[in-house]
């Protein structure tokens, strides 16, 4: 058999190794990334811009420093690079296909090697693309959208906590002076009733109050040891670290008319509406894909061939799948079914949400009207517990009365003091709800991207 000459269909077949080198060039490497080894908590808190280090930070300080270095929110954010990434794996194409081999000759009768190439391109992704492309789009618009729902969630936590520390703060003295008061009482008596002075009925009531003056006063100290650790949690802090805060408690303005006024309006504003709107639009372009992609399989191409005997032929080539038994029907049923879920999951949340807010403003109400009684009530307790005051020490008045009248206006100030932190607590916790001194979802970034999609 005679030696064959190096055949010009045979170049291509060389340049394959520089080709795939270049591929390779183009690929992303592998960069390690290894766990934290040591917690990451701060040991002091770092004041915001135009604040001195060390000096007392208000409420909407304490909200923005929260949000800034909250651990969670960190862990949370790195969703918004999925979310990204997703999107921009939504806008790729699939890549086009390429065949070939080289055939040499075996035995008979021909005389030179054979080859064939072809190079193919599935069209069935270009029928889903645009689908494809926004559900992508609403989908990291979603992901913003949660994210920014936790910011306020993380916000207003630390806003509650701050300013339960400050209220706490305020009343702690009214429950030394209390606890003072009765010791210094209780210590009176224990010496009269040694001394056979006094009897343990008259003892009694005043060793009681004092027994519920330092249970209140020890319950206060635990409930703000608590509340600053939790604090410190949100903040990224450690355990131990003692953040100053300002004796005034600077919550944004509260306005009950505005706020009702704005129900109307609620899920164009709230992130967690927002969400699940864009979860809604992201599943229904997903009921879109499932449909087309009823389409068949489709994958056009061209081919080009030798046989050993150099005979060269080429053309057009087509695959198509056959819809005979799966026509696509159980992901359409899948994607239709999940629609509708989060069709109903959005409308329990907006009732949810608008009743929240309704509730919360009438127990205000409630609580402002007790509030109400209560400080009206003040003036006469602490005037009968001067009065018993100046009688007990002209001996006009016995100790149990005397007791009873000072104990009887430290309960009604501890009674005030609860009610405002109740009415504080839930003024936080609606201005929470509505969004009030908090970021607003035009600083949602996916937004844009999620109304391009969506044209």
């Amino acid at each position: 058999m005679s030696s064959l000459a190096p055949l010009p269909s045979a170049v291509p077949f060389r340049a394959s190794p520089v080709l795939a080198l270049a591929a390779l060039a183009g690929c992303a490497h592998y960069v390690p990334l290894p766990l934290v080894q040591t917690p990451p908590l701060a040991p002091a808190v770092a004041a915001p811009p135009g604040f001195v280090p060390g000096a007392p930070l208000g409420i909407s300080q304490v909200a923005a420093l929260a949000v800034e270095n909250n651990p969670d929110l960190r862990g949370i954010r790195a969703r918004r690079g999925v979310a990204q990434a997703q999107l921009v794996q939504a806008g790729i194409l699939p890549n086009p296909s390429l065949s070939a081999a080289i055939l040499p000759l075996i035995s008979g009768p021909g005389s030179v090697t054979g080859w064939n190439i072809g190079l193919t391109q599935d069209i069935k992704a270009l029928v889903t693309y645009r689908a494809k492309r926004r559900a992508a789009g609403y989908s990291a618009g979603q992901v913003d959208a949660e994210i920014l729902w936790q910011e306020w969630q993380v916000a207003g936590q630390a806003r509650q906590l701050a300013a339960d520390l400050i209220q706490g703060e305020r009343s702690r003295p009214l429950l030394v002076e209390t606890f003072d008061l009765l010791s210094r009482r209780n210590a009176i008596l224990q010496r009269a009733l040694a001394a056979g002075n006094a009897t343990l009925v008259t003892a009694a009531p005043t060793l009681v109050a004092l027994q519920g003056a330092r249970t209140n006063l020890e319950a206060l100290d635990q409930a703000q040891l608590s509340r600053r650790h939790q604090l410190n949690a949100l903040l990224g802090l450690e355990p131990d670290v003692i953040l100053p805060l300002r004796a005034t408690i600077d919550l944004p303005p509260f306005d009950p008319v505005a706020i009702r006024a704005s129900l109307a309006t609620l899920p164009d504003h709230r992130p967690d509406l927002l969400a699940l709107r864009l979860g809604y639009e992201a599943q229904d372009q997903n009921v879109r894909v499932a449909i087309l992609s009823q389409f068949p399989d489709l994958i056009l191409g061209g081919t080009a061939a030798s046989d050993n005997s150099a005979v060269i032929n080429g053309g057009p080539s087509a695959t198509i799948g056959l819809p005979i038994f799966d026509r696509n029907q159980g992901n359409v049923a899948i994607a239709n079914a999940t629609r509708a879920q989060l069709h109903e999951e959005y409308s329990a949340r907006l009732a949810a949400a608008v009743g929240q807010v309704g509730a919360t403003l009438t127990e205000m109400d409630q609580l402002a009207r007790q509030l109400a009684v209560v400080q009206g009530d003040l003036p006469a307790a602490r005037l009968a517990a001067e009065r018993a005051a100046l009688a007990f020490g002209a001996s006009n008045l016995d100790e149990r009365s005397y007791v009873d009248l000072v104990i009887n206006r430290y309960t009604k100030e501890q009674e005030f003091m609860t009610l405002e932190l109740a009415l504080l607590d839930r003024q936080v916790a609606l201005q929470t709800l509505v969004g009030a001194g908090l970021p607003t979802v035009d600083t949602v970034p996916s937004l844009a991207i999620a109304k391009a999609s969506g044209q």
